[in-house]
């Protein structure tokens, strides 16, 4: 059963979210990378690519691409958030990404065959545009700017899984909620003296996938924090009432 909300938009704050991917890193630096990887190509070539697929709108909960079934071909997402998640056998989540419109998902697959290692799922209304592999292949051969533009988000994908395993591999839970909580204050948050208050809407088991834990961990982690003076929750917002703390903890818990 789902958590209720932590935070959500505070009808007070007056700056815009930042529309920006979110993964498991040690920083919110390139985050983005990749989001723009089709900004190489002029706009007629722009164009091009987005005329020789297919357009795609997805509700809130639809699926745009299921781990097992098979691949064929990217989805560019041209608006809304999609969540990249596993699934163990056990049955599990791990959130890997949420994605926003610049960024291509579910690949790519060149000549097809293989299955989905993840899945994506709509977390907002979402539009994409489906390029199959077929249509890939001759939009490589035609215009070469187009592959070089698909190696560069490819890399920016293998930064994004690789600073993903870092945190996994490296870090304990504790240090992984921590550097998650300051990553949203530094993308979402607006500073109210020493505090920053988080306008993010997030529950327990978002927070959970992300770091590779279970929702009751996280609640009682929270409260802990709540205890200590280090957060602040309500129904309107998370506030970090301690950001140093939290940084210590990110670099001296094991």
């Amino acid at each position: 059963m789902s958590s209720a909300p932590l935070a959500q938009l505070a009808p007070r704050t007056p700056a815009p979210l930042i529309a920006s991917a979110l993964f498991l890193s040690e920083t919110i630096a390139g985050l983005d990378d990749g989001a723009t990887f089709l900004d190489g190509l002029s706009p007629p070539e722009i164009a091009r690519v987005r005329a020789a697929g297919r357009a795609l709108t997805l509700a809130p909960g639809e699926s745009v691409f299921t781990q097992g079934d098979p691949h064929e071909g990217i989805f560019l997402i041209e608006a809304g958030r999609v969540r990249v998640f596993y699934s163990g056998p056990s049955g599990r989540q791990v959130t890997l990404a949420y994605w926003t419109p610049g960024h291509f998902i579910g690949g790519p697959s060149i000549y097809g065959g293989g299955a989905h290692q993840w899945s994506g799922v709509a977390i907002e209304p979402v539009r994409v545009t489906v390029l199959s592999s077929a249509t890939l292949r001759g939009l490589i051969r035609q215009m070469p700017g187009f592959a070089l533009c698909l190696i560069a988000a490819l890399e920016a994908k293998g930064r994004c899984y690789t600073a993903m395993a870092q945190m996994l591999g490296t870090r304990s839970v504790i240090e992984r909620l921590a550097q998650l909580l300051l990553n949203l204050g530094d993308l979402y948050g607006t500073r109210e003296g020493a505090t920053v208050a988080i306008n993010r809407r997030i529950t327990h088991d978002e927070i959970a996938a992300l770091v590779g834990s279970t929702r009751q961990w996280v609640t009682m982690m929270l409260k802990r924090f709540q205890r200590e003076g280090i957060v602040a929750i309500d129904k309107a917002q998370i506030r970090l009432l301690r950001p140093g703390r939290l940084q210590e903890i990110v670099l001296t818990e094991g």
